[in-house]
């Protein structure tokens, strides 16, 4: 099957919204993502999906093509960012940690929920100066720093012997209350759109390609990952069969970056290196086959898990598509036409044919190998000096 002739099935964006809202609704920082992963499995369970899942919980999912080789993966992760009590102050507020990179700026104000060994505590972060009646303009001169907010938990507590009594201890997860806004014009807001956005996407795209019947030309892994906010990411979740592997992950939307809100992104570089030639201009090829708004960009402070699996040693080849976002790792906000670019692209991707059949096979001659620039594109136009013997007088 080539690249022009086929049609993709539509996406369900009823079941796009559901899911998102449904994923929203679930906290999963990295470390307390169980709950999001026997969600995603019975997800996949209702489409008709089989899938495994690795001792901490990351799924491979499997649709099956019309050969087994050379398997393909597509990866959202489930994890997100969140925090840790790392004190029980003598103040009767707790100092925490950050889980993943983000700044305590957009944690200061945050309403949160605080996971004890025995109860959930609901709570509020706030910077360590708070009233402008009581600091006045001190507040406004506090350090921006995760050593400058703290946790107000809504309980009795004004010194260390209550938290404890509550049973408040350092180590504890705390997950920040996601705050989702769907806009009736197709603005999405809320925490948390990284990742949950493209796996509500890669869902969707599971259903369409199940309830088309579409027939794919090699083995899809869908893999939902669960540590990809830390570093590690797809690292656990691959095997050998797999040539190829898309993340799909946010876009970052900001001044000097060519991403946007409404478009799917085709990053070619992030903070790991560049992605894979071929596989990133395949995707290219297929957005602008079938109409497909996008945009290509560079992230310069990025990582996602095709750098894990390439760092884990895998021999495969990794391309980055995601959804324009505005605020990352922030008050995160995109749109569903990017939503919708997304799945059309990752439907358009499954359904094409692989970036070369020599993949099927991690070693090989060189017969079926790849191929960027032709003899004649390496020429470079010089211009020859002339020889100063024949412009410069000799002296004597």
């Amino acid at each position: 099957m080539s690249e022009k002739n086929f049609t993709l099935p539509p996406l369900d964006e009823a079941y796009l919204e559901e899911t998102l809202l449904q994923l929203l609704a679930i906290p999963s920082p990295v470390g307390l993502t169980d709950a999001i992963v026997r969600y995603v499995a019975a997800r996949l369970d209702a489409l008709g999906v089989p899938y495994v899942i690795t001792r901490r919980g990351a799924i491979r999912a499997t649709l099956k093509g019309r050969e087994r080789h050379p398997a393909r993966a597509i990866v959202a992760h489930l994890d997100t960012l969140g925090a840790m009590v790392r004190e029980l102050k003598d103040n009767g507020r707790v100092g925490i940690v950050p889980i993943g990179s983000w700044s305590s700026r957009f944690a200061e104000g945050g309403r949160l929920t605080l996971y004890t060994d025995t109860q959930q505590i609901r709570g509020t972060c706030l910077p360590l100066k708070t009233s402008g009646h009581a600091f006045g303009d001190g507040i406004d001169s506090q350090p921006n720093s995760w050593d400058h907010v703290e946790v107000r938990l809504d309980m009795p507590a004004s010194g260390r012997a209550e938290l404890e009594a509550a049973g408040v201890n350092v180590g504890d997860w705390i997950a920040f209350d996601p705050q989702p806004e769907v806009q009736p014009g197709g603005y999405i807001n809320a925490r948390y759109l990284d990742d949950k956005a493209a796996v509500a996407v890669l869902l969707t795209a599971c259903k369409a390609l199940k309830d088309s019947g579409a027939s794919l030309p090699v083995d899809v892994h869908p893999l939902f990952t669960i540590t990809e906010e830390v570093g590690s990411g797809a690292s656990a979740a691959l095997h050998g069969d797999i040539a190829e592997m898309v993340s799909l992950d946010i876009a970052i939307a900001a001044p000097g970056q060519g991403t946007d809100e409404r478009a799917v992104t085709i990053c070619l570089q992030d903070l790991s290196g560049p992605f894979d030639y071929h596989l990133s201009h395949k995707l290219i090829k297929l957005a602008q086959t079938h109409g497909i708004a996008h945009r290509r960009d560079v992230f310069k402070f990025y990582r996602s898990d095709s750098a894990a699996a390439v760092e884990a040693g895998n021999d495969i080849r990794t391309a980055l598509i995601g959804f324009g976002a505005d605020a990352s790792h922030a008050q995160e906000r995109t749109h569903m036409d990017s939503l919708r670019a997304l799945g059309a692209l990752s439907v358009a991707y499954l359904m094409s044919e692989p970036v070369a059949r020599r993949d099927r096979q991690s070693m090989g001659s060189i017969e079926g190998f790849t191929e960027q620039l032709k003899p004649g594109e390496m020429q470079v136009t010089t211009t020859t000096l002339p020889d100063p013997q024949e412009f410069l007088e000799a002296k004597s």
